[in-house]
């Protein structure tokens, strides 16, 4: 597993995001959507994710979110009292973190993946479950979503899956197995992935 950062900075990473947007929302009086979106578009997006010890670890979650806050306006700083009661920013906060340190991915990914207001609506049912759940969730959805992305290239080329087995030599049940799910795009040969984006006139990227 190639996590994002260090484990042991991990807790800190997902108690300070868990009080970033509570405090965002409880005390600054953002909407969760509107906040994020600043959160996505501030530096500190890319700083946490690479695992900045002076973000993570030097910041209090209060103190991240004022300091997203104040590179978009100004904004006074707000005493936040933390309350026993863990609300459904902080729920969030603590699994996005957590899913974002997991899987290497940015958070503007897992937001295309998963947007902000999605994440609000599977409170009821992940937010007393293990957080491995709410993993194993967004990992089906993105795994759906790769699915669907390799089907629209070769719609978009205008081929069939037959022709495209005869144009890359690939079988035919292989291009139906990555359609399908059944093999993974991302773990396939150098030279299989070349072909496909020769055959769909398109980046390797956009392949895997």
């Amino acid at each position: 597993m190639n996590c994002s950062y260090d484990r042991n900075l991990l807790y800190k990473a997902q108690t300070s995001m868990a009080h970033m947007l509570d405090a965002a929302v409880a005390l600054y009086g953002y909407e969760l959507e509107d906040y994020y979106d600043m959160f996505l578009n501030s530096s500190y997006s890319v700083r946490f994710e690479r695992g900045e010890s002076s973000v993570i670890a030097g910041m209090s979650g209060h103190e991240l979110a004022y300091a997203v806050i104040s590179e978009h306006r100004d904004v006074d700083l707000h005493d936040y009292v933390f309350t026993v009661d863990k609300s459904r920013e902080y729920w969030i906060g603590w699994s996005l973190s957590y899913y974002q340190w997991e899987s290497s991915r940015s958070f503007r990914y897992i937001n295309e993946l998963v947007p902000i207001s999605d994440m609000y609506s599977m409170y009821p049912k992940y937010h007393e479950m293990d957080i491995s759940q709410f993993v194993d969730r967004v990992d089906e959805i993105d795994q759906d979503r790769r699915k669907q992305a390799f089907k629209r290239l070769r719609q978009y080329a205008g081929i069939s899956q037959r022709e495209l087995a005869e144009r890359t030599g690939i079988p035919l049940r292989t291009i139906q197995q990555y359609e399908q799910g059944q093999k993974n795009l991302a773990h396939a040969r150098a030279d299989v992935v070349v072909k496909l984006s020769k055959a769909l006139y398109c980046r390797v990227e956009d392949i895997v």
